[in-house]
């Protein structure tokens, strides 16, 4: 997730004064004990399919999830649009509850609280229809280019990277990914998670022109991380996500953006 640019502020050192003397006044109250409003992080740009942010309102996995179960719990449901640096001070000062997030991916996890997987998010290879490979090891790959994102890390084959024995080719953005496999010959597969390519495919109309590798090279429980206190909370919501697991509601949220 790319964090967004916020305007310059335009006030007098007057009024400022005042805004950050009044802001001094209502930040312990925003820090209080968990109150009866969900504070959400969605992104600024959101994280499709898992977080979309393009329509009049928030839609995605794991906002549709949360939307459901919430509310079950007695709590209203507030989205905020956080930048990706700033999500971690701001849920441990408590002027956010909650925000989507692997265990894997967060630098101290031991000063949060997560709940169990809403869904696992899958590194997976995307072949062209035509293509005869498919991927079991790393061996499968060599001497192939794989159209990778720039600046992600792939501890499961990044020696091979280092070693030339497989070719990396990065591309600034996931969608990018497909139109290089797609129109260009020297590119062998597509290195994406499973259900953010099904879901570019999907709306790119490119469905039936690529196909993933039944074997992951990594596999992680995306969750929603919480502030410490809200222990109660992440029960709850593990209650609730075991029912809509399985009655069937959790199913019908991950079919809509596959």
């Amino acid at each position: 997730m790319t964090p967004s640019q916020y305007p310059a502020s335009r006030f007098s050192h007057n009024r400022g004064a005042a805004l950050l003397a009044g802001l001094c006044f209502a930040l312990p109250l925003q820090a209080a004990e968990p109150s009866d409003t969900f504070r959400f992080n969605i992104s600024p740009n959101g994280y499709p399919p898992y977080l979309i942010v393009d329509g009049e309102e928030p839609s995605g996995i794991m906002w549709d999830v949360v939307e459901l179960i919430v509310p079950r719990m007695g709590y209203d449901l507030e989205p905020l649009k956080i930048p990706r640096k700033r999500v971690d001070s701001m849920l441990g000062e408590g002027f956010l509850d909650g925000t989507p997030r692997a265990i894997e991916w967060t630098e101290e996890p031991e000063n949060f609280l997560f709940t169990d997987p809403v869904v696992h998010v899958e590194e997976v290879f995307f072949f062209s229809v035509d293509s005869d490979l498919d991927y079991q090891h790393p061996s499968d790959l060599f001497g192939k280019t794989v159209v990778t994102h720039l600046g992600y890390l792939y501890p499961q084959i990044g020696p091979y990277f280092e070693d030339d024995k497989i070719h990396r080719f990065d591309v600034p953005r996931d969608r990018d990914m497909f139109r290089f496999l797609l129109h260009g010959d020297r590119f062998d597969t597509a290195l994406a998670d499973r259900l953010v390519g099904r879901w570019i495919l999907k709306t790119e109309g490119l469905s039936e022109q690529f196909r993933s590798s039944d074997k992951a090279i990594s596999q992680y429980g995306f969750r929603i991380m919480l502030r410490p206190e809200w222990a109660d909370f992440a029960t709850s919501f593990n209650e609730e996500l075991e029912v809509i697991r399985e009655n069937g509601e959790l199913e019908a949220i991950l079919a809509k953006y596959r």
